[in-house]
């Protein structure tokens, strides 16, 4: 079923059932906030409130509360910095438990009979809960930002998004949150540094590494990775990716050509009958007589296949800048062909066949320089190395 549809009718499902249950069962099965969503529902806007809702909600919202404060008072009394969270939680569902019920006091039915609904002063209790929170996470925070420090990025990755959570769930503004928060993103970021080394024994024109390098930051940073193309002076960096050419082969420039010739007999005009004499013959009616001429024609096809090709290896090296110890090694190989067919004629052109005058065009080609075919053997290579550092798990 169709996700868009499925949803809404769940949805509507579960209200129907919880409609259908009385808020005394709904309470009985320990579902309190559900039997509290019953009894607004039927006492809202209402002039004459039903007992059996008036004393469903007292009851329901009773029991709900007496839960909650046990559970934020247990947790808190194992003193335990982690507990906060929950204790907050805990004390923001019943800040909105009350909300929901507040519009409706005093609530008395329509018998008289007048419902008990004791509130908490939970706006002290959630921000004290609250502070206590953001005091955990930044702790947390500061403790993971120490093993960062210490190489661990993972850790790092963790404070950042510790702070995040402090940030969304507790206060904008904590203490320095900002800048920690920012040192977390640079420890937790790896900086990767990537070259080209040619070690084929063969020399490379500079426009090859200059297009093989010509990769968009863009296409390759993520949260956690920033690459870079050139060294700078005193940047540190934590992985250094080389490309390392190991071998070019530039095939010899091939002309493959074929000859072939197509003749045809075609009518090219009349020769007249002549008598003995050497007049031209008449017929029954008067008129001369002739006899259709046909001479043969033909055509010199010449075809020319050129080619040649050039391929390029090497290898992706990933190496722990630290200590320069190697972490991942992949090969990548490419190449570049060029191709030209051209066809052309010597002789009548009235002798060429339908499937030779469908050849007939084009022509020879300079072949292209070994040079310029290596630059777009690196325009080749870069969607693949681009994949290749993406998706590499060797660059954490």
């Amino acid at each position: 079923m169709n996700t868009r549809i499925f949803l809404p009718i769940l949805f509507l499902a579960t209200v129907l059932f919880n409609a259908c249950k009385s808020p005394q069962k709904l309470t009985e099965s320990g579902d309190y906030d559900s039997a509290i969503d019953v009894c607004v529902r039927k006492l809202r806007g209402k002039g004459n409130k039903k007992p059996e809702y008036v004393q469903g909600l007292e009851m329901a919202f009773r029991k709900a509360q007496t839960r909650d404060v046990a559970i934020a008072d247990q947790l808190a009394a194992a003193d335990r910095p982690e507990n906060w969270e929950r204790i907050n939680s805990i004390h923001r569902n019943i800040r909105d438990r009350q909300n929901q019920v507040i519009p409706l006091l005093p609530l008395t039915a329509k018998n008289g009979y007048r419902a008990k609904i004791e509130l908490l002063d939970i706006a002290s209790l959630e921000r004290n809960s609250r502070e206590k929170a953001a005091d955990y996470l930044y702790a947390k925070a500061e403790e993971l930002i120490e093993r960062g420090e210490r190489g661990d990025k993972l850790a790092a990755r963790q404070a950042y998004q510790t702070l995040n959570d402090l940030e969304s769930r507790y206060f904008r503004d904590y203490k320095d949150k900002t800048a920690i928060k920012n040192k977390a993103r640079d420890l937790g970021t790896s900086y990767v540094l990537f070259t080209v080394k040619n070690q084929s024994a063969q020399i490379l024109p500079r426009a090859f590494q200059d297009r093989l390098l010509n990769m968009s930051k863009q296409d390759l940073d993520s949260e956690w990775k920033a690459f870079y193309f050139e060294e700078q002076p005193g940047a540190q960096y934590d992985y250094k990716v080389t490309f390392r050419v190991t071998r070019i082969d530039a095939a010899p420039e091939r002309v493959q050509e074929r000859i072939y010739t197509d003749e045809k007999e075609i009518q090219d005009g009349w020769d007249y009958v002549l008598d003995r004499r050497g007049n031209v013959r008449k017929d029954s009616l008067g008129n001369d007589m002739k006899t259709p001429k046909y001479v043969r024609l033909r055509a010199d096809i010449v075809e020319v296949h050129q080619n040649k090709a050039v391929r390029l290896a090497g290898f992706v090296e990933i190496r722990d800048a630290a200590n320069n110890h190697l972490l991942d090694s992949r090969d990548l190989s490419t190449e570049v062909l060029f191709e030209n067919y051209a066809s052309t004629f010597r002789g009548d052109e009235r002798a060429l066949s339908d499937d030779s005058r469908c050849r007939i065009g084009n022509h020879p080609q300079p072949f292209p320089p070994t040079e310029e075919m290596l630059v777009q053997a690196a325009e080749r290579l870069k969607p693949n190395l681009k994949a290749e550092l993406r998706r590499n798990r060797a660059i954490l």
